[in-house]
């Protein structure tokens, strides 16, 4: 057999091939657009020009403290340029950025301070007291450097805790050389940075995130969020999450403004929208019901329409119509921590805006299409390996296949094998394919209710739920129960100013729902949430083994 000429002398070099990264976006950024504001935080403006220097200063302040390819550097840092510094001059030289969720509890953080093997810890001092008790309980000792924000509020609810490190942050940075010239990864492959699951049951996993999908995140972030040139981007997401999904990278690719937000507040978001022109944020529901149910006086006018990137469940159509009031143009969005963050979008189609409202709901409920970087998306048999008819009826698991799948869990290669069997990243969500090639999600495979022999999704109950204009939350897990085995049970929050009974709750579902679907119990009650705003279903779980039977 001759050999094929398109695979003879044309193998490749460094002319025509280079490993992708997202440290270029910025770079080509500052490039093109030096004097461009990058980041807006409260009084300080920084150009593209000095964010890329001051990136360089960090990573060469890193490089003389020893750290090299491979280490892990952690951070428990708010919304703030150094959050956004860290994104970039961490992996300039190799090294791995390991965010930390603010909210966590100290034996949380020292766990994976141990794991993660941390050799640097930058803390805000807003969080020193947490990470001190935390290190006195970790193996590690890392070297600790103390950020100080200069914009810190004077009006913050708590003052900034004790100094506990060796280095203050801004003395640290300036001791490097702003001609620094980072490490090129050999490898696409090699990590990029380290994400720790919720963990709501047993110790959290580390996902391990590459180069490569970081900087094909860049371009697809741009496409699925509709990115002009030089957009602004107000931070309502935590970096911490998916390290932010993955814009502190994005930006560069258009030239954008990041508007730093340490804290999620109503006036904050508004005066930002309004004084800065803000023209796209990401953020769970909770983010659009601060920003509905914020009083007048905290409320601003503004011209632009804002893009807003939600995960998680679909917005009630009574959300979608407030936000769209508002001036904001919802984008759903769904992903995991082992995708990188979002890897679905709801590609709204233009004729679909001229359906009635029932008809627009339904289409704004389903998930989506794959990511633009994402290769495969399919709803699967875990058993057979086989994809489940496209019916929008049949459900299966949800799997995942490309380029933004995490590289796999750090240290524990037996839950990697089990997530990539097949071929496939196995999310453990249950949803239905739809003829149209549109993904909807019914429930988790944890959250599924079986009733009487009956599969019962707890997403189609609080759906339903969230159509009752006195409810402002919901959640619904199953209930034991000794007839049915299990029994749906809403935990419910009220709008302020309504009173609802357990009858009424239950008689709106039954106005819309299959009797059997409907809750047995209904509990009003504060729904816990994790930071990022996702409900803490396995605390209801909980709660609700207590509650008799029905």
């Amino acid at each position: 057999m001759s050999a094929n000429p398109y695979e003879t002398d044309l193998d490749p070099n460094p002319a025509n091939y280079q490993p992708l990264t997202p440290l270029a976006h910025l770079e080509r950024a500052a490039l093109i657009h030096p004097d461009h504001v990058a980041i807006i935080h409260g009084a300080m403006r920084m150009s593209y020009g000095r964010f890329l220097e001051r990136s360089k200063q960090l990573a060469n302040a890193l490089s003389n403290q020893g750290l090299a390819k491979g280490d892990t550097v952690s951070v428990m840092l708010s919304n703030t340029p150094a959050m956004l510094e860290a994104h970039h001059g961490v992996p300039m030289i190799g090294a791995v950025l390991h965010s930390i969720n603010t909210r966590l509890d100290a034996p949380a953080i020292a766990f994976q301070l141990d794991h993660a093997d941390c050799k640097l810890l930058i803390v805000d001092r807003e969080f020193s007291a947490v990470i001190a008790e935390a290190l006195s309980l970790a193996r590690v000792a890392p070297v600790v450097i103390d950020y100080d924000d200069t914009e810190y509020p004077d009006d913050a609810p708590f003052p900034k805790g004790d100094r506990i490190g060796e280095h203050d942050y801004e003395e640290f940075v300036q001791s490097g050389s702003p001609d620094f010239t980072r490490s090129l990864p050999d490898d696409e492959w090699e990590a990029v940075s380290l994400n720790y699951t919720s963990g709501t049951t047993g110790n959290p996993k580390g996902v391990v995130y590459h180069h490569r999908g970081a900087a094909l995140m860049g371009y697809s972030n741009v496409i699925a969020s509709g990115m002009g040139r030089h957009p602004v981007y107000l931070w309502t997401l935590p970096m911490f999450h998916c390290n932010g999904w993955c814009f502190p990278w994005t930006l560069g690719v258009v030239g954008g403004t990041h508007v730093c937000l340490r804290w999620v507040r109503a006036k904050a978001m508004y005066d930002a929208i309004a004084d800065h022109g803000v023209t796209h944020l990401c953020g769970a529901p909770i983010v659009m019901s601060t920003l509905l149910n914020a009083p007048d006086d905290e409320k601003r006018e503004f011209s632009q329409t804002v893009s807003f990137n939600t995960a998680a469940a679909p917005p009630p159509e009574a959300v979608l119509a407030g936000m769209a009031d508002a001036g904001f143009e919802v984008v759903h969005l769904y992903g995991l921590t082992e995708t990188y963050g979002p890897a679905v979008v709801n590609e709204w189609k233009r004729e679909w805006s001229d359906l009635d409202p029932g008809a627009r709901t339904t289409k704004k409920a389903r998930q989506g299409v794959r990511y633009p970087a994402l290769e495969n998306l399919a709803v699967m048999n875990p058993e057979t390996m086989e994809k489940v008819p496209a019916d929008g009826e049949t459900i299966g698991e949800v799997m995942f296949r490309g380029n933004i799948v995490m590289k796999g869990y750090l240290k524990n290669p037996a839950a990697s094998r089990e997530a990539f069997r097949g071929g496939w990243f196995h999310s453990g969500d249950l949803g239905v394919m739809h003829p149209d090639g549109y993904l909807q999600l019914k429930d988790r495979s944890k959250d599924i209710i079986i009733s009487g022999g009956e599969n019962i999704s707890s997403i189609e109950v609080e759906d339903v739920l969230y159509k009752h204009p006195g409810i402002v939350a919901a959640a619904v897990v199953a209930k034991p129960d000794d007839k049915w085995g299990e029994t749906p049970c809403a935990f419910v929050e009220l709008r302020p100013g309504y009173d609802l009974s357990e009858d009424e709750v239950i008689e709106h579902c039954r106005t819309l729902l299959a009797r059997y679907k409907c809750p047995r119990t209904v509990i009003f009650h504060d729904i816990p949430k994790t930071s990022t705003g996702k409900i803490q279903k396995f605390l209801l779980r909980d709660q609700a083994k207590t509650l008799k039977s029905s």
